[in-house]
């Protein structure tokens, strides 16, 4: 019944936009700090809440190779993002990673990330980040499963009617969320740094005595654990055929977000172990929630309440801006023609491509049917594939368009494209291991869309 019911909300909201929509372009209007604010939000989300007691475990209870295991996640992602700015300002158009995959490895190859993307990676983001916020207020308003999943669907319709109503809506919206998931943050490493009352522990030296040789792995399965809370620094090239000034203001937006987060992310952590004792945190286990035990030491149950409040407002701006960036995806490929023709429907009034979005927001429902641990593959999966693949593009480029226009070139090439590719071939094989059926089920879709493309799709263009 439910289900039911959330099927007619899609169906008014798109007979509403029916017959208000056209084929003119998207309108550019989001300049530097929106870009900031649109990458920014989307990154943090519940990641470095959830995942800093697993980093700390992972390195053996060493306070000072967590650390040292942030901060190399935040250069491998700004690596990436470097990476990613050489691509966005070549082509400065909307679509992303499509649009770089197309133009280095032909229709194929993109039509094949396009899918994977609107089957499981962003529509399982956008259903995960739903089920997730919800399922964290349930811990203050107990409820079923089947509410948990219902609330889920009725959110993300509401954020994408929001975004439909144009990206400058949408982004006002992140601009907001952004700011109000910092104030938390900022609010907890004010109260470590200053008002903590452990003596900072910067030990390199595990609890239990290792060689070199163990440590190297513990240190880098540390960092795959991190690059999952620094997830999501890809989509603001998605959105680039929107930017006012996208030569100068990407590469700007990428740097300075991904080294905020950086900052922010380090800077958390130190606070969390100026409030915790050091022998309390040799007691946990990857599954402890060390933000959560910092402000119940301090404030009881209110600083609990203070935590759940700041992990749901951060995953909330972490969804607005996905629901407002993975449709644009779906709009340029059927712009070029390899995907359903009524995704490049733009409205008339609003600028947004609104049967994208209504298609996104559709399937994420459906996705709500897996269960996080399920989602989180998904999500992951088809990244890891298709960002390798991306950052090799660059070396094809910089040999097969020698005289190609390039107003930004990545910082340190070849060097910083092949330690981005190496970070994301050890997240993909780690990815492998921990949670193998979704990755097959995954790896299928991909086989099933290579299937289509070469025996229907392409034998019909040919």
């Amino acid at each position: 019944m439910q289900n039911i019911r959330i099927s007619n909300y899609f169906m008014i909201l798109f007979y509403w936009m029916k017959g208000s929509y056209n084929m003119s372009h998207l309108k550019k209007e989001i300049g530097l700090f929106s870009g900031i604010s649109i990458l920014a939000g989307i990154m943090i989300g519940s990641g470095i809440f959830v995942f800093a007691s697993l980093v700390f475990v992972e390195v053996g209870y060493a306070p000072g190779l967590s650390i040292l295991a942030w901060l190399i996640g935040g250069v491998i992602t700004l690596f990436s993002g470097l990476t990613y700015a050489e691509l966005g300002t070549m082509f400065p158009e909307t679509g992303g990673y499509y649009v770089y995959l197309r133009k280095a490895y032909g229709k194929g190859v993109a039509f094949l990330s396009g899918v994977m993307n609107f089957f499981l990676s962003s529509s399982g983001s956008i259903a995960l980040l739903a089920l997730v916020f919800v399922e964290i207020f349930s811990y203050m308003v107990p409820m079923s499963t089947v509410l948990i999943k219902v609330i889920a669907a009725l959110i993300i319709v509401g954020l994408t009617a929001i975004n439909i109503l144009g990206v400058k809506m949408g982004a006002w919206v992140q601009k907001i969320f952004f700011i109000a998931k910092l104030i938390p943050l900022i609010g907890i490493i004010i109260l470590g740094f200053f008002f903590g009352t452990e003596t900072l522990n910067l030990s390199f030296t595990p609890s239990t005595q290792v060689s070199f040789l163990q440590l190297l792995p513990m240190i880098g399965f540390a960092v795959v654990t991190t690059l999952w809370a620094y997830e999501g620094w890809t989509n603001l090239n998605t959105i680039a055929g929107e930017m006012k000034n996208v030569k100068k203001d990407l590469p700007r937006a990428l740097m300075m977000a991904i080294g905020l987060v950086t900052v922010v992310y380090i800077f958390f952590i130190i606070a969390l172990y100026r409030l915790i004792p050091f022998a309390t945190l040799l007691s946990i286990d990857g599954s402890a929630n060390l933000p959560v035990m910092a402000m119940m030491d301090r404030f009881g149950q209110t600083g609990m309440l203070v935590i759940f409040v700041s992990v749901m407002v951060s995953i909330f701006g972490a969804l607005n801006g996905s629901v407002m960036v993975f449709p644009r995806v779906y709009y340029a490929m059927s712009i070029d023609g390899t995907f359903f023709k009524s995704f490049q429907k733009v409205h008339k009034t609003y600028g947004t491509p609104v049967v994208a979005m209504v298609a996104s927001g559709a399937m994420a429902i459906v996705l709500l049917l897996f269960n996080i641990r399920e989602l989180l593959t998904f999500v992951v999966l088809g990244g890891l594939i298709f960002n390798t693949l991306i950052f090799i593009s660059v070396f094809l480029f910089r040999k097969r368009e020698k005289d190609m226009e390039r107003p930004y070139k990545v910082f340190g090439y070849p060097y910083i494209p092949i330690i981005a590719i190496l970070g994301l071939m050890g997240l993909f094989v780690a990815t492998l291991i921990q949670s193998f059926v979704p990755s097959m089920i995954g790896l299928g879709v991909l086989l099933v869309a290579f299937i289509v493309y070469q025996f229907i799709l392409k034998k019909n263009k040919a």
